[in-house]
């Protein structure tokens, strides 16, 4: 099951949405891994198997922020983005 494909400007409007708000402290982990899923179109399933490489219990129990993701489970969630995992001071 796919969701809608968006247009590429809508597309990039809601990702730099996204990083604005990661970056503001705005979301949660989970908060936003759900959001980078949704915005690739992709089940839970289908974003866990094929981009993240981890189960897809891993991946719902992120998302629900019940999880205690390891450093290497975090960083598979990132790497297709181009983020990186680490130690974000706070802004002034």
């Amino acid at each position: 099951m796919r969701h809608q494909v968006l247009p590429s400007e809508e597309l990039e409007a809601k990702r730099a949405a996204l990083r604005s708000a990661l970056r503001e402290g705005r979301l949660s982990i989970g908060q936003t891994v759900r959001e980078m899923r949704r915005l690739t179109g992709l089940t839970q399933k289908q974003y866990a198997e094929r981009v993240a490489k981890v189960f897809p219990r891993v991946l719902m129990e992120i998302e629900r922020g019940t999880a205690n993701p390891t450093l290497e489970t975090l960083e598979r969630l990132a790497k297709p983005w181009g983020w990186k995992v680490g130690f974000v001071p706070p802004t002034e």
